[in-house]
């Protein structure tokens, strides 16, 4: 695998081309402040009578209606939620992008998953920072940088894996390094990823894990202080430099624990369920799944975002960090902006 570096990519072909970065959530934000701090041309493009108008009026960020941004854009950044984009990209792009203009996406749900066919006549390329936006900002402010996956899915004028590296790197991703894959395996292991072992398998051993304490007798404080709180501690030593850094750096009560009892949670069992997702994935059975809640109003995910936010560990974990002030000294997440 190789992994190219800012030394070894020249940012030339996005000089004086007109960069539209679509949407000002998370990614959106990220990528048009790190695009325009890097020297590049960049609008933001929003629907008529968008809210988040005000937003790039307090960034000092140019931003225009969807159709008036696109028509002469030479690079269009689909940042866009996943569900919103196949209706974005009929709507605006493709009757409006012109031909040898190169379209982005930071996820390959859409392109791998067939809910967008792209003109024949465009560039499609893929450059997916692997961090959340609000991670692609703050360490680009930092001097560092978050590591990108590019991947190009049409080269019509022959230099579109050239555009990819160059856009990587003027968002920050050249300083940490960009290797190059496809949208099939960045789509299906970053949905994996986030499902098995980053968002869904974590939060659920976070949860089990308070539950388990608080039902025994132990006080939620403990639990939340035990099951969550300390987890960032033991993240960013694996982060540094992997479990064997964590295993070094904790206690050796600790590290035979970990060693003698993990195992007892993560079963062969677990894995089996693990495989039974990532085929789910791989079949499309996911992708189906999401669109139709989207399509329904996200019932499904409104009924458990819901159900989730109001489990007694997020109410004992309010609490607790009201009391820890320098938590929010610095925020990752500042909704006022992003």
């Amino acid at each position: 695998m190789k992994v190219t570096y800012d030394t070894d990519i020249n940012t030339d072909s996005l000089k004086n081309k007109k960069l539209v970065v679509l949407g000002y959530g998370s990614q959106g934000y990220a990528h048009s402040n790190n695009l325009k701090d890097s020297g590049f041309d960049v609008t933001v493009a929003l629907r008529k009578g968008s809210s988040t108008f005000e937003k790039l009026k307090r960034s000092n960020m140019p931003g225009a209606e969807l159709e008036e941004a696109i028509k002469d854009a030479d690079l269009v950044m689909m940042l866009l939620p996943d569900e919103n984009q196949p209706e974005v990209y009929t709507q605006y792009l493709e009757p409006h992008l012109k031909p040898g203009a190169s379209l982005g996406f930071a996820h390959g749900f859409n392109i791998h998953f067939d809910q967008i066919s792209p003109r024949e006549d465009i560039n499609v390329f893929m450059v997916a920072p692997k961090g959340p936006g609000h991670t692609v900002r703050s360490t680009y402010t930092e001097g560092s940088g978050v590591p990108c996956l590019v991947a190009v899915h049409q080269d019509v004028t022959g230099n579109t894996k050239e555009l990819a590296y160059a856009y990587a790197s003027a968002i920050g991703g050249g300083r940490a390094g960009v290797i190059e894959t496809s949208f099939k395996e960045e789509t299906e292991t970053d949905l994996f990823g986030e499902q098995a072992v980053l968002c869904g398998g974590t939060a659920a051993l976070v949860q089990a894990g308070f539950e388990t304490l608080v039902e025994a007798g132990y006080s939620p404080e403990m639990a939340y202080f035990e099951c969550l709180h300390e987890l960032k501690l033991i993240v960013d030593l694996m982060y540094e430099g992997g479990i064997n850094t964590m295993r070094y750096s904790i206690s050796n009560t600790a590290e035979y624990g970990d060693l003698t009892r993990g195992n007892r949670l993560v079963t062969d069992e677990t894995k089996a369920s693990m495989k039974a997702i990532l085929s789910e994935i791989q079949s499309g059975q996911f992708a189906k799944e999401y669109v139709d809640d989207c399509r329904n109003d996200y019932q499904t995910l409104h009924k458990l975002r819901h159900s989730h936010s109001e489990h007694e560990i997020e109410v004992v974990g309010a609490k607790l960090r009201g009391m820890m002030p320098w938590i929010k000294k610095k925020p990752l997440v500042d909704q006022t902006i992003n």
